[in-house]
């Protein structure tokens, strides 16, 4: 089991059982079991994440009393960083089958390199010092366009 806190001060112990899995299936309708479908989206969508994240913890939030809205509340930046990875490990561990355990792991990190490359693409075209010109240009097209329509 792996914890992480949110921005309440909070502790969350997650744990993905077969009572947690048929929990989210039944809840949110998401089959945590379908790694080809679920694994992308939970690693893409923060919310779907944070609702899994809800639902697999859901008893200790009723004990707490603390709602989803509240659960959600909590949850922005480094928290859902930190909550995704323990809950990405815990997926894991789940599969009784260690080539599976493998597999998610090694999806998780392929994704992570290619997040990362992508950041590094994105971050080098926006620091190209022909930018603002071609930002320039594009707007005076677009206004260009405007001026010239029919009255």
């Amino acid at each position: 089991m792996r914890t992480f806190q949110d921005s309440a001060g909070r502790t969350w112990t997650i744990s993905v059982t077969v009572d947690a899995v048929k929990r989210v299936r039944d809840l949110l309708k998401e089959d945590l079991l379908d790694v080809e479908q679920v694994l992308p989206r939970l690693l893409m969508d923060p919310i779907l994440l944070c609702d899994c994240l809800y639902v697999v913890c859901k008893p200790q939030a009723d004990t707490q009393q603390v709602s989803d809205v509240d659960f959600a509340r909590a949850m922005a930046g480094d928290v859902i960083a930190q909550a995704k990875a323990a809950f990405l490990e815990e997926l894991a561990d789940f599969f009784p089958d260690q080539s599976q355990r493998e597999t998610i792991r090694l999806a998780i990190a392929k994704y992570s390199q290619w997040n990362k490359k992508a950041v590094e693409l994105v971050k080098a075209k926006l620091q190209r010092t022909e930018l603002p010109k071609e930002l320039e240009a594009a707007l005076n097209s677009i206004g260009e366009s405007f001026t010239n329509l029919p009255e």
